[in-house]
């Protein structure tokens, strides 16, 4: 039986959320069918007060092993850097990651804030806040580049904003059945298993991305996002449009554009009205491209590509 402990530095929750909803496996699966333990989650857990702190208290001595440690949302180092803006169990939580991490069998981040520090590391970032082991792109984090847990691996990353739940409850079920070290993670430390495809891989709107057919509007069923509405499903990696949400759908298939929140750069631009639903371009070609493709060849494309265009690209093709 493997001891899962999951606590929540600066977040929304909406990664506990996401978790609650996981299917393949569900949260109750990862107990009844797996064994996991789950010692304390923040929407789960029953212990309060003295009881708490005791509990925690045990694992960073070792007289309860730690075989998991699941951690959501930024570490908040504010104000200068003493994490006081942000108390758990009647210390700074960054104190309590910094303890348990160092007793950990394996550490988890879950979402955008706890991989790279997410909305709240945006600047000016008042709070101080990072990512476990990456600030946006910066590798280090609250715990150091050279970090790594009692069996040797650095923090897997599983970013989202939320994540997919199933993205979370099936790594989480790898770690605790021994197969961590079957986990190949790509430069960010995320599971390629998730991460190495984008999320255009299987977009239901393919076919108008090649022939440069466009959307114009949110919802609309015809019609590729990235032309003008900022769509970076090309540039994303993520299996959104593989692994569907609620095993339906995904914001491309729903008529809206891909906003890259697994990639460290998310929020993109500058949050200013205009900028972050609108495909950013100079003198008609996109500022940034899809991964692989140079202005030259981009251009190129585009010309044959709505040369080629049949007709019927211009037809919607979800009729009831």
């Amino acid at each position: 039986m493997a001891n899962l402990l999951w606590l929540q530095g600066g977040a929304c929750s909406g990664n506990t959320m996401s978790f609650l909803n996981a299917e393949e496996p569900s949260a109750c699966d990862l107990v009844t069918d797996f064994g996991i333990n789950i010692l304390w989650h923040p929407s789960l857990g029953m212990e309060l007060g003295d009881n708490l702190k005791s509990l925690l208290s045990k694992l960073i001595s070792g007289e309860m092993p730690l075989d998991i440690f699941v951690f959501e949302g930024t570490v908040v180092q504010a104000p200068g850097g003493t994490g006081q803006w942000n108390r758990f169990a009647g210390r700074p939580m960054k104190d309590w990651v910094k303890d348990l991490a160092r007793v950990a069998g394996h550490v988890v981040a879950i979402g955008d804030c706890a991989t790279w520090g997410g909305i709240p590391a945006t600047a000016p970032n008042p709070s101080e806040s990072v990512g476990l082991q990456f600030l946006k792109r910066s590798h280090g984090g609250f715990l150091g580049l050279n970090y790594r847990s009692r069996a040797g691996l650095p923090v897997i990353n599983v970013p989202g904003c939320p994540a997919h739940p199933d993205w979370i409850t099936q790594i989480v079920v790898a770690v605790a059945t021994g197969r961590a070290g079957e986990i190949t993670l790509d430069e960010f430390q995320r599971p390629k298993t998730f991460f190495t495809s984008f999320t255009q891989t299987g977009c239901t709107r393919n076919m108008h991305f090649a022939y440069k057919v466009s959307a114009t509007e949110f919802g609309q069923r015809k019609g590729c996002l990235f032309y003008d509405l900022g769509c970076r499903g090309p540039m994303t990696h993520s299996p959104c449009n593989r692994i569907l949400w609620n095993r339906q759908s995904s914001k491309t298939r729903a008529g809206m554009p891909c906003l890259g929140c697994t990639e460290p750069e998310f929020p993109f631009f500058d949050l200013a009205p205009g900028t972050v639903f609108k495909t950013q371009t100079m003198m008609g070609v996109p500022k940034e491209l899809p991964t692989g493709i140079d202005k030259i060849g981009y251009i190129k494309l585009v010309t044959v590509a709505k040369a080629a265009s049949p007709r019927w690209a211009e037809d919607d093709m979800f009729v009831i």
